[in-house]
């Protein structure tokens, strides 16, 4: 059904409730990030009208919930980074291997078979992935390092390099099956090997896919919650061991979560000036995958 305005145009009503749908849900999605920065915002400067922005990002000892408190957050952000550092020795090989597999070597009956597997791994649960690594991987590591804690930075580091290879590998595979053939065929003329192509053609090509997928993954494992806060414990450390238990950002929040702290006090305010800080560093991640792709992207007709 047409409705006629008063230029004699036809309004096709269909297509105009598509279209305020669309604008409705754009901006519903930009109304809720505006609140929840503005959220953050005011909790996290009622809680630097406490503590001061110095003790916060550069003190060492992270005791917001006993007494004597202290609220240097190093520790929270040490324990996130090594976990996202571990997590991306073990998922970038695995994913950029598994994505250079699928999209030059693997036949396509392989390939309907095995990315659709490896995939799978993402809709696997998170807290799943934590008792995996409580139940499974740190007993099989202490089988290999008697000295393991039961909660440790290695366990967490491990699980989540799995839970993001699937990104890793299905974004880098996405970027190099975009990779025009002629690419490859002109680089097979000059009398390249299949390896030479790969490595020096293909990959060089995709590059901002790759790199873009790589950053994405890590601001995944950052924001990484459950598995990590049954994995690798709640001790804020500032170790180098990955053998010991340690402190995310995100198990801080979860604890703090719970409803054993009072509402409306300093270390309840904590948590707000924790979630800001994890919010800046993974907004930071995103737009620096957003620059490689833009800078590093490789246009072709």
């Amino acid at each position: 059904m047409e409705k006629i305005d008063i230029n004699g145009k036809g309004i096709r009503w269909g297509e105009f409730l598509i279209k305020s749908g669309l604008a409705l849900c754009t901006l519903i999605s930009l109304i809720t990030t505006l609140v929840i920065i503005a959220v953050l915002a005011k909790e996290s400067l009622a809680f630097f009208g406490h503590v001061s922005p110095s003790e916060f990002f550069f003190g060492t000892r992270w005791v917001p919930l006993l007494e004597p408190s202290s609220y240097g957050v190093l520790p929270l952000v040490w324990g996130t980074l090594l976990v996202t550092f571990g997590a991306a020795i073990v998922a970038i090989p695995v994913g950029l291997a598994s994505a250079v597999y699928l999209s030059e070597y693997a036949s396509a009956r392989v390939r309907s078979i095995v990315k659709p597997v490896l995939e799978l791994l993402a809709g696997i649960p998170t807290v799943v992935y934590g008792f995996f690594a409580l139940t499974f991987i740190t007993p099989l590591l202490k089988v290999l390092i008697p000295n393991l804690q039961v909660f440790n930075a290695l366990s967490a580091a491990i699980v989540v390099g799995i839970m993001i290879l699937p990104m890793i590998a299905t974004l880098s595979d996405n970027a190099l099956r975009a990779v025009p053939d002629s690419l490859r065929q002109g680089a097979y003329a000059l009398g390249a090997t299949s390896y030479e192509v790969t490595a020096k053609v293909v990959v060089p090509a995709g590059l901002s896919g790759v790199m873009a997928s790589f950053l994405l993954a890590i601001s995944r494992a950052i924001g990484e919650t459950m598995a990590v806060t049954l994995a690798a414990g709640a001790t804020p450390n500032l170790s180098l061991s990955f053998l010991e238990s340690i402190q995310t950002m995100t198990a801080y929040i979860v604890q703090v979560s719970l409803g054993d702290t009072p509402a409306g006090g300093v270390a309840y305010q904590t948590l707000f000036a924790v979630a800001a800080l994890l919010f800046l560093i993974t907004l930071l991640l995103n737009a620096l995958s957003q620059y490689f792709l833009n800078r590093f992207r490789e246009v072709y007709d």
